[in-house]
């Protein structure tokens, strides 16, 4: 039998039994039958259609924003190792250290020159934090804690704690809460217990606390104090922030503030101790090496509850920053969330170790 006895699978359309082909001569019917078929040889004739094949998925291709798949390695040859990737800071850097700068030569230049100036810039930062701190409960709670006298109690209330010493800023603290009450009479009743209670802890919050940094004034070395004082917060939020931005990965209290370390913590107190031996060594007159590594102990517990204190607030409110008022810091209750606490805690030892004068 030789090759030309195979004959032609029969075309779509032919209509004849598939056991016999069309008669010599004949041209099927049905669509699929062309007049060139007729024309030209089986040899040249076209190719028979092929019955579509089922598509087989295709993977899709990589797009910009999604890396490539990682090729198959083969057995036992070595993983290639990935770029690790960059911690970063959070904030711009840049303008965090230029407003920090600027703010610590306004500060230090005020502390060293006239005492009053330095008063009149705390009274300037309490009312400041007072504004930020009701405007954001006003804007996420609807609580109106009326600002009014917050401002004049909280700005009597420094200048009271510098002239009259604690027994000033207690009068002054229930002078303002009084105030607060009477005030928020003029509106309304509806949430007057919510907004008289924000007043008052806003009251105590803000500038109470900051009367003890006015209080630290008073001492013959009243400007080495406060300069203490200031140094040892900035250096335990730096160490805080050195070690756990570079060893940090125990989380210190994730549900407060999720990027603190317990590796962070560590670094507060260790930076705030070496700066309370050296503070207290060379700075404070009668003071002793230390004395000053349990000041700085005591100044990285109080610097970062208060840290945690002013997240647990923020949280509540659902805010990142409490103002915006300060490039790459945030707001002025951004800064003093560290150094209100604090005040009162440096303050009270300074007095045990070396005396009110």
């Amino acid at each position: 039998m030789n090759d030309s006895s195979w004959g032609a699978p029969p075309r779509t359309g032919y209509w004849g039994p598939p056991d016999q082909g069309p008669a010599q001569g004949a041209a099927p019917a049905g669509p699929a039958y062309d007049a060139q078929d007729a024309l030209y040889p089986a040899e040249t004739q076209p190719m028979p259609i092929v019955p579509d094949m089922p598509e087989v998925p295709r993977e899709p291709m990589p797009s910009a924003s999604q890396p490539a798949p990682e090729a198959p390695r083969a057995p036992g040859a070595p993983q290639t190792p990935q770029a690790p990737q960059k911690k970063s800071a959070g904030r711009d850097l840049g303008a965090a250290i230029g407003v920090g700068v600027g703010l610590g030569a306004v500060i230090v230049a005020s502390l060293f020159i006239v005492k009053a100036v330095f008063v009149g810039v705390i009274a300037v930062a309490v009312v400041v934090g007072l504004w930020e701190l009701t405007s954001r409960l006003e804007e996420r709670k609807g609580i109106k804690a009326p600002l009014v006298p917050l401002a004049v109690g909280g700005a009597a209330m420094v200048v009271a704690g510098y002239v009259r010493g604690p027994e000033g800023a207690w009068v002054a603290m229930a002078l303002t809460a009084l105030a607060v009450l009477v005030w928020r009479m003029t509106e309304p009743p509806d949430g007057y217990l919510k907004d008289v209670t924000a007043g008052v802890f806003a009251a105590f919050y803000v500038p109470f606390l900051a009367t003890f940094v006015a209080m630290m004034l008073t001492a013959d070395d009243g400007a080495m104090r406060v300069l203490t004082f200031l140094l040892l917060t900035v250096v335990s939020d730096t160490g805080a922030y050195a070690i756990g931005w570079r060893f940090g990965k125990h989380k210190l209290a994730p549900r407060i503030s999720p990027g603190k370390t317990r590796e962070g913590l560590v670094g507060a107190v260790t930076f705030a101790m070496a700066g309370g031996a050296l503070c207290m060594e060379f700075l404070i007159d009668g003071g002793t090496w230390w004395q000053g590594l349990l000041i700085g102990l005591a100044v990285a517990a109080s610097a970062t509850l208060g840290d945690l204190g002013e997240s647990m607030i923020k949280r509540d409110l659902g805010i990142k920053d409490m103002g915006t008022l300060l490039p790459g810091h945030g707001g002025i209750m951004d800064r003093l969330d560290s150094l209100l606490p604090t005040a009162p805690v440096v303050w009270l030892l300074l007095v045990i170790f070396v005396g009110s004068g």
